[in-house]
């Protein structure tokens, strides 16, 4: 686990804000608290939390609100969060999953538990961001591919145009040129092998990514079917 992850912690009751402080602190994470949902707004802009830890109850804007809030804005939407509740109705745990957070803890809490749950969301985030990422690495090679195919069958043009040329050349029955157009010949034919053998090896690769594609579960898949399996009763 990182020890330089930056949780915020988002409670009006001191009591929580000390108690997670203290023992979050002593486990080498950077912790920063909020005493209501305007506080924790405010802290969000220069503190940037990898984590956050928000109760749901509280005075002036009520963690669900906050939460909408986050998920609306581009800058914060991807931090998780961790919401505490004393609402244990089921109804009320499908509405902030709905809204977006990412676990959902019943008071009163366990603190091991807690902090089990803390390390599965970090873990989990940085599986989906290095999924993003691999998402776009393979955009950006198709994309290339396509790319090289276009440029290829451009190639395959000119060449096609240069050895018309050489014909032209060719009927003119120059005999001090033979020796030059054939030299041109026999190159064109070289660069025209390799095109064709670079052109076979691109459409296989293709091929082969878009077999990778049909087995390969998307991000928002992939994120939500975790997300049941970890909150599963």
């Amino acid at each position: 686990m990182n020890t330089q992850h930056k949780i915020l912690i988002v409670d009006d009751d001191p009591v929580n804000l000390e108690f997670f402080q203290l023992m979050l602190s002593k486990l080498g994470f950077i912790v920063e608290k909020a005493g209501d949902g305007l506080d924790a707004l405010d802290k969000l802009k220069e503190f940037h939390p990898d984590l956050i830890l928000l109760d749901n109850i509280m005075p002036k804007m009520s963690g669900w609100e906050i939460t909408k809030k986050l998920k609306a804005d581009p800058k914060f939407k991807n931090i998780p969060i961790i919401m505490f509740s004393a609402l244990d109705d089921v109804k009320d745990k499908i509405a902030g999953f709905e809204l977006g957070i990412d676990d959902y803890i019943t008071k009163p809490f366990n603190f091991s538990e807690v902090l089990a749950r803390i390390k599965a969301t970090l873990r989990n985030r940085e599986l989906f961001t290095q999924i993003a990422v691999r998402e776009s690495r393979l955009g950006l090679a198709e994309e290339l591919n396509h790319d090289m195919r276009k440029n290829i069958f451009d190639f395959l043009k000119s060449i096609d145009d240069l050895d018309s040329a050489v014909s032209l050349i060719s009927s003119g029955d120059i005999s001090s040129n033979k020796e030059t157009l054939n030299k041109i010949r026999e190159k064109t034919n070289e660069i025209r092998k390799k095109v064709i053998e670079l052109d076979s090896k691109i459409e296989k690769t293709t091929n082969e990514w878009k077999e990778l594609k049909k087995s390969e579960i998307g991000l928002s898949t992939l994120e939500t079917e975790i997300r049941k399996f970890l909150h599963q009763e």
